[in-house]
């Protein structure tokens, strides 16, 4: 973001319609639901993203599959990034734009909203399963 100036320059095609930079300010959660323009809300999310990231910590600190590990260390890394976006900026700093096949994507995401995504869905796919003896 800093290093292309994508403030100022607010968009950039890389690889039209497939990658592009696209600034946007998400105040909310993601795609934009529960935005509000408060200091309050601000704090409450970061709040409820490091308590998340503590539960998972607590779910996951007994696990001894590597998958597991790094499923949950994506998904605590992507949550701080965007905590520590908030504290700088006050909202996260999304830039990422992809659309492809016709379909038309308005939304901008981070590259810690893909860790956060791969991270849960390691989670899901690599937990919960009983062990045998």
């Amino acid at each position: 973001m800093h290093w292309m100036n994508l403030k100022q320059v607010v968009a950039f095609d890389v690889f039209p319609p497939y990658l592009n930079f696209r600034m946007g300010w998400n105040r909310g959660v993601n795609f934009g639901l529960f935005t509000q323009d408060s200091d309050g809300s601000r704090w409450i999310l970061i709040g409820l993203a490091l308590m998340i990231c503590a539960v998972v910590l607590y779910w996951t600190r007994q696990e001894d599959d590597p998958k597991v590990k790094l499923s949950a260390g994506l998904l605590i890394g992507g949550a701080l990034a965007n905590v520590l976006d908030r504290i700088l900026y006050g909202a996260v700093a999304d830039f990422l734009n992809m659309s492809c096949c016709g379909f038309h994507n308005p939304f901008t995401f981070n590259i810690a909203d893909a860790f956060i995504f791969a991270g849960a869905f390691g989670l899901i796919l690599w937990t919960g399963k009983t062990k045998t003896p």
